[in-house]
């Protein structure tokens, strides 16, 4: 029974032993451990004990930490204690300095612009999920990401950017012609011919009560220019950036096939064809923006390119007719009359690079077809060469192209091309 009792005593001592090696919140610490004491207690005023000094670890451990200190791969414990033996060790300071510029080096630079594609990429992924209930017709497409761009282009424009001078640049039947204005001059250029647009759809012209001699991308222009008495400012922007949402939304809601005609003064395009036409002037203009802020600028999509060198190729045979007659091209009466649907002399126009493709384009008649057993000439340019020829920034005598055939069909070709331009 004494032994028994004796037993029970010491079980007694070992419970409060073991109790006290317990800490505050229950767990175990092992026998004779001490508690740990809390960060902040009523004695120490509510302050924060100091953190432990770094581990010391000898300098050749601290050594081969550099390289991972460099990546920021250490610990923070083995981070602390590198940072201190840095401030006492020069050598190995020196080694950390070159170790830290070797890691920059290392990491691609990260671009604070954002991927002109990156709008379309959103787009095309939330559509995949869920179609939209009212889609964009796929010939406003290239329409909706111009502007789309160009107005992320104008987004953090100053006043000074707003006032930078511009030159428009366009090719006539006589040579090169240009016109001078600013950034916001040449936003109110799109606006007033995107106006043309606008108007056929049934929305507000800007040009209001303005009137201009014709219809004419440069009459419309020329008088809504004169029309502001003051130098065009950053305020343009929002009346040019609502009506291109209006002209997107309004060809989403009307179902249109896209063949209403868009009157430009003396020609008329199918509104198909209207939208691809102002996609390629906002995305010219856009360059000449960019070129005048010295900002970098990408071409369009080669899907939405490719519409629009397929524009610029089906418009060749009229400007080819209309120079003809004007006596500007084919001088010596050698075209051969064909009859409409019927093939004639043709020159494959080959485009390469991003938005390429071949047309054989007919030489002789407007309503001719283009036949390759009917070729005469070939020519081969980059897709945006030909864009830049087409607009009136490349010369035709100077344009980048392999030709092979009749060279003055060939220099009918390139010159009806550049006529395609205007302001």
């Amino acid at each position: 029974m004494k032994a028994h009792d004796e037993d029970d005593g010491n079980d007694e001592q070992d419970t409060r032993e073991t109790r006290d090696t317990r800490d505050a919140q229950g767990h175990d610490t092992g026998s004779g451990a001490r508690i740990p004491l809390p960060r902040a207690s009523v004695e120490d005023g509510g302050r924060a004990l100091p953190d432990p000094a770094p581990a010391a670890l000898e300098h050749q451990v601290l050594t081969s930490l550099l390289g991972a200190w460099a990546l920021a791969a250490c610990s923070a414990q083995e981070a602390d204690a590198v940072e201190a033996h840095l401030g006492e060790c020069e050598a190995c300071a020196d080694e950390a300095l070159r170790l830290r510029e070797a890691v920059t080096l290392l990491q691609r630079p990260e671009s604070l612009d954002l991927d002109p594609a990156l709008r379309t990429r959103v787009l095309e992924g939330c559509l995949e999920r869920r179609p939209p209930r009212i889609p964009v017709p796929g010939w406003a497409a290239p329409y909706d990401a111009e502007t789309a761009r160009l107005d992320a282009l104008l987004q953090d424009f100053g006043d000074a950017e707003w006032h930078a001078p511009v030159r428009l640049r366009w090719f006539e039947d006589d040579g090169a012609a240009s016109r001078r204005t600013t950034v916001a001059g040449v936003i109110a250029h799109l606006m007033t011919v995107d106006g043309a647009v606008a108007a056929a759809l049934g929305l507000d012209d800007p040009l209001g009560e303005i009137t201009a001699p014709s219809q004419a991308p440069a009459a419309r222009t020329e008088a809504y220019w004169r029309a502001s008495h003051y130098p065009l400012t950053r305020a343009v922007r929002a009346p040019w950036r609502e009506q291109s949402h209006g002209i997107v939304r309004t060809v989403a809601f009307t179902g249109d096939s896209g063949g209403m005609p868009v009157s430009y003064g003396d020609f008329a395009l199918p509104l198909r064809d209207a939208m691809l036409d102002r996609a390629f002037e906002c995305w010219v203009h856009a360059e000449d923006i960019a070129e005048a802020v010295d900002y970098p600028y990408e071409p369009p999509s080669a899907r939405h390119l490719n519409g629009m060198i397929d524009l610029a190729a089906r418009m060749l045979p009229g400007v080819l007719a209309a120079r003809r007659r004007a006596g500007l091209a084919a001088p010596g009466g050698r075209p051969h009359l064909v009859a409409a649907g019927e093939p004639g002399r043709s020159l494959r126009l080959e485009i390469e690079g991003s938005g390429g493709g071949e047309w054989l384009i007919p030489l002789d008649s407007p309503g001719a077809v283009g036949s390759a057993d009917h070729e005469v000439a070939h020519v081969a340019l980059d897709g945006v060469e030909f864009c830049r020829l087409a607009a009136g920034h490349v010369p035709p005598a100077e344009a980048a192209a392999g030709q092979v055939g009749d060279r003055e069909a060939i220099r009918d070709v390139l010159f009806a091309a550049a006529c395609l331009s205007r302001m």
